[in-house]
Order: structure tokens, then sequence, then C-alpha cells
């Protein structure tokens, strides 16, 4: 492939420049996790004699040093790094200018659609294809995407009846003509330069089988709820996302802006809307399964496309399964509407968990073979999300039950310890915005009120249907 001219100067340069930026950086980083590092070589020597609990603590600060180090000593956004040859010659190259298709599925999103629509419209790339699905929606959201596409360049496909979003997304990419797959939410609004920059780290990466945006809430401002999950969207993409991308491995290519090599997914789409878990069909989008497809098709890719040989879009075009990276783009950026009151945020929250759970039987399986330091970010994580329930029980109803009141006050004091480290990492990477002071209060409700869902997303899991406005 062709390589821009900039990307070669850049690539020129990054031998003299890159390693000096990169040392600084991992220094400074090291330098502002120096008070965490003391807390924890201070409790270190007692942890023999403490009680079980104390090593949760001890493991979650630790994890918390871990991830942030990664975040922002390893990481790089790859629209903007040096282009990186590790495996370039073992991938198919893209076009210099890719064509790309960007879809979205909808179903009631009458009020919002249209701004959805006019910022994929509105993206400075070209060439690119827009393809809106109507799921069956029955409140007039079906009359204004016609009224848009007599406007826009937009294809509008009208389902006769509700399929759910991944039958509908599946049935816009058999129209779809693009290099580059791209997927959004009916309920986001999309930066004019986002899908470029997620594009150009397709480039300059010809490793990276699929890139996340990176998303805040559109209505931060509606609020306290809204307000503290703006701030917590900003650290699960800039810190979360980062860390897992500095391996070439995130886990979840979120919603609000998927994008995808079309080598990377086309052949997994039936096996995504045909999904199944426990016996039954598994209707909801699960964003971690489609990425899961990307991260281990070199495992289970051969016995997914024999499973649906006779589909389309494995019989017209058959891509061998690759050792693709999936990673993150910071400065694509992308607005969520985020739930503005508790009922709504409870249930988006439960549809996440039985996501997560779900793709916990299927990822899981395989994400040791990615190497320790991705295996060691994924199982961390998926033991804190199952420990965390028996750890509020243990901290917030058993100890009080027994008259030990000083436990769940020092539980939430290091609750709210680690929710100011992420808070003080906002306003590192937001000067002069005080809504950091958020973050903590989502690490409260996290620790109180969201670790109980997990039980009932599991004890539910079979239950729901989609539609972004009934979340």
């Amino acid at each position: 492939m062709p390589v821009p001219h900039q990307v070669r100067r850049e690539a020129a340069e990054a031998p003299v420049l890159h390693p000096v930026r990169r040392g600084v950086r991992r220094l400074l980083a090291a330098l502002c996790l120096l008070p965490l590092i003391a807390l924890l070589a201070r409790q270190l020597p007692q942890l023999p004699y403490a009680p079980l609990a104390a090593y949760y603590g001890f493991a979650v600060l630790t994890a918390t040093v871990v991830v942030f180090y990664l975040a922002y000593a390893r990481y790089e956004d790859p629209s903007e790094a040096p282009p990186h040859p590790r495996h370039a010659a073992t991938f198919p190259s893209l076009p210099p200018a890719p064509r790309v298709s960007l879809l979205v599925a909808v179903k009631d999103e009458v009020d919002g659609i249209e701004a959805c629509v006019r910022s994929m419209t509105g993206s400075d790339h070209r060439p690119l294809q827009v393809i809106v699905v109507d799921d069956g929606s029955t409140d007039g959201t079906a009359e204004v995407l016609d009224r848009l596409a007599a406007e826009l360049p937009v294809t509008v496909l009208h389902l006769p009846r509700n399929v759910g979003k991944k039958r509908a997304l599946v049935h816009g990419a058999r129209h779809a003509t693009g290099d580059v797959l791209a997927f959004t939410d009916s309920d986001c609004v999309l930066a004019p330069d986002a899908l470029r920059r997620c594009v150009e780290a397709l480039l300059r990466q010809p490793d990276l089988g699929a890139v996340s945006g990176h998303a805040r809430a559109l209505n931060p401002d509606e609020s306290l709820l809204t307000r503290v999950q703006d701030v917590w969207y900003e650290g699960q993409f800039r810190v979360a996302k980062a860390a897992e991308a500095s391996f070439g491995a995130v886990t979840c290519v979120s919603g609000p802006l998927a994008v995808f090599r079309r080598e990377a997914v086309i052949n997994y789409l039936p096996a995504w809307a045909a999904d199944r878990f426990l016996g039954g069909e598994f209707r909801f989008a699960t964003d971690r399964q489609l990425t899961g497809y990307v991260l281990g098709q070199r495992w289970i890719g051969v016995r997914l496309k024999r499973r649906f040989a006779d589909s389309p879009f494995v019989r017209d075009e058959d891509h061998p399964p690759r050792a693709w990276r999936v990673g993150y783009v910071r400065s694509a950026r992308v607005w969520t509407t985020v739930p503005a009151r508790p009922r709504p945020f409870l249930r988006q929250q439960t549809r996440w968990k039985k996501s997560y759970v779900r793709n916990l039987f299927f990822t899981g399986t395989f994400m040791w073979r990615r190497g320790p330091g991705p295996a060691a970010l994924y199982y961390g994580h998926a033991l804190w999300v199952a420990v965390a329930p028996a750890m509020a029980f243990a901290h917030l109803v058993w100890a009080p039950l027994r008259g030990w009141w000083a436990v769940p006050l020092l539980y939430l004091c290091g609750v709210l310890l680690k929710g100011t480290f992420w808070g003080l990492a906002y306003r590192l990477d937001n000067p002069g915005d005080p809504r950091w002071a958020y973050r903590p209060l989502m690490s409260v409700l996290s620790a109180t009120v969201l670790s109980w869902l997990l039980p009932y997303s599991v004890g539910t899991i079979r239950r729901g249907v989609w539609s972004r406005s009934a979340v």
C-alpha cells in the first residue's frame, strides 16, 4: 500500500524523537503514581497478619497503579503515533483513501435520530457510505428518516418488524461496500473528524483490526447523575481502554463509535447475529462479543466460519483468520445520551452486565492466549467484578450486623480514595474542569449499588429486548 507522505515523514523522525518522548512520559507517570506506590509499600509488610478483606483492598489499589501506568506511560493514540511496522507485511493493505460504510440501527428514537444522522453525514472522511436501518419503529422515526434521506446522502432501510439491533445492523451490512465498517448508536453525535481519525489509525497500523472512539455524555448538565456518568465515561475510555490498547487488546470496541477493518469482521457477522447463550438467542447487541471475534479469530475463526459457511458474508468473501490487534483512538470524539434518572440508568447497567457475563464465556476461553499482559488485565477485571458483590455484602451488611461499625466506614474510605485518584486523572486530562470531583461519587455508587446488579443480571440474563429509548 502506498504510504502517505506525512506518514513517511513521521516514520523517519520517529527513531530520534519518539523514544525520548516515551521515556519522559513513563518517568512522569511513575512520579505521579508515587503516593499510591508508597501506600502499597507501607501495607505490604502487614499483609501476612491482615484479614482476608485487606488483600482485596491491596489488590484493587495495585491494579489501579498498573492500569494508570499503562494508560499514561505506554498508550499512544494510533492516529497520531508513528507507524507500527510489526507484522505489517502479513496483513492486507487498505487503499490510501479507504471507503467507509457507517451504519446505525434505530428503534423509536424520533427525538434524537436527526442529530445522529446529520453528524454521520457531516463526517469529513471521504468516500463515505451512510446506512440507517429502521428496526420497526412505531413512533414517527421512519418519517424523520425518509425526510432526511431526501435531503442527505444516506441510505435508509426500513424493516417491517423489529428484529433486534444485531440483526438490523447485519441486514445493513449486506448493503455496505466499504473497506472499513463503522458503527454508531442512534443516540450519539460524532465529531466531524472522529471517523477520519479512526481510519488514520487503521492506515498507520496495518495490524489493527478494530478501534474504538472516545465517548463522553451528550447531556452532561441534565442532572447530577449525567454529570457523574460523563466524568466516569472519560475515565473508562481514557484510562481503562488506553491500558488495554497498550497491548493491542481492547476487549470492547464500544457502540458509540466502533470501527472495523472489513477483513477482520465481515465473516463473523452471521455468528454475531445468531449468537446464542444458555440455549436461547442472546438479543443484546454485545459490543464485547463483536470485538471478541476480532481478538480471538485465530482460535475460533475457522470453526465459526465453517458453522456459517452458507452465509453470503462467508461464501462471497473468505478472509483468513489473523492475529489482529484492537485499539482505541482517544482523539476520535463522540457524544452519547446517558440516562438522566435512576431507573433508566439501572436498566442500562443491568443490560451491560448481562452482555459482560455472556461475553465472559466467549472471550474468556481464549484471552489467555493473547499474552500475559492482556490476560492479566482481562481476568483480573473479571475477578474484581465477580468478587465486588460479595465484598460489598461483607463490608456493608455482614460487618454492621456483627457490630463492627468501623468496617463499612473504612471500606467506603478506600472506595473514595480510589475514586479520588480517578478524579485527579480526569483533572490532569481536563485542566480547569471542576467536574473531576464527581468521580469519587461514581466509585461509591458502583460499590454500594451497581455491584448488586451482577447477581440480578445473572439470574435474569435471558430476559430483555433491545431499545435504546427503553433504557
